[in-house]
């Protein structure tokens, strides 16, 4: 791209309209707790929790977005609609009039940006580098899905539960992954996820996501814990040492399970189209 590597200034470097008075970043929780042996309960709260609510199946909401990446911090206004496990869509709003700037599809394999100011089309593989230059987190799209809609689901086996700790008000979860290990803090009281940190094989946490502000949803006859504040931060190695990108989303409505027909991206009329896959990471990021 010749250097150019702008996708859409208005896209995430929208500063214009959000203002920073009240930016919100990531609140850290201190987890700690005391080794406890796992009791027949513990086990089948850790179950349902992991399940992460599969009557749900797709959400259309409104939230406010605050991005924040080492060079920039920005918020948005977005419409968020999922469709659980397939796709996901957010149209991004900004200035004083919330006027739309940028839609983005994702597919499970294809990204699809529409740089509405510029009329520019970005299509790429779904991918965390592309998510990184578009988003800010670098996080893959099943955990940036399933963190949007704020049901985790937790799937690996009871056998990989290496130790519970009881803490202030949680339960803390070590399992064993393929890549290292997982926390998966617990809300015993709410039955719900508190929050999730992902760890590589040398123990360092490289994703770290909460879920706050629980409210119950009527869904279908079942009253279900959803959270409306996520905040995910995810570590990336730097020569001075971890390199923080932050993504908090809080939502102000929701509805859930309205449509799960496809979420159909329309592709817009004469833009110049822009391979994403080979466009530089955005200097905002």
């Amino acid at each position: 791209m010749n250097g150019k590597g702008v996708l859409l200034p208005a896209l995430l470097m929208l500063v214009l309209g959000g203002g920073c008075a009240d930016f919100r970043t990531v609140g850290r929780q201190e987890l700690s707790g005391e080794q406890v042996a796992l009791s027949a309960e513990q086990t089948a709260l850790f179950r349902e929790v992991a399940k992460a609510s599969p009557i749900v199946e797709s959400l259309d909401g409104y939230a406010d977005v605050w991005i924040k990446t080492p060079k920039r911090q920005n918020r948005v206004f977005c419409n968020i609609r999922i469709n659980r496990g397939h796709e996901a869509r957010m149209i991004v709003s900004a200035g004083l009039f919330g006027w739309p700037v940028a839609d983005m599809f994702f597919s499970t394999d294809s990204l699809y940006v529409h740089d509405m100011h510029n009329n520019r089309l970005f299509l790429g593989s779904n991918n965390g580098l592309n998510l990184e230059k578009i988003i800010g987190v670098n996080s893959g799209f099943r955990l940036l899905s399933e963190s949007l809609l704020g049901l985790v689901n937790i799937t690996e086996p009871l056998s990989a539960i290496r130790s519970v700790k009881q803490g202030a008000g949680v339960l803390i979860f070590t399992l064993a992954t393929s890549g290292g290990s997982k926390e998966v803090v617990i809300d015993p009281s709410s039955r719900t996820l508190s929050a999730l940190l992902v760890m590589n094989r040398q123990g360092k946490t490289t994703t770290e996501i909460h879920f706050r502000n629980y409210e119950t949803i009527a869904i279908d006859g079942h009253n279900t814990p959803l959270p409306k504040d996520i905040e995910m931060v995810l570590y990336n190695s730097g020569a001075d040492g971890p390199v923080e990108h932050q993504l908090v989303i809080a939502y102000d409505e929701r509805i859930f399970n309205k449509s799960v027909s496809s979420l159909r991206f329309s592709m817009p009329k004469k833009a110049r189209v822009v391979n994403l896959d080979d466009a530089a990471v955005l200097p905002w990021m």
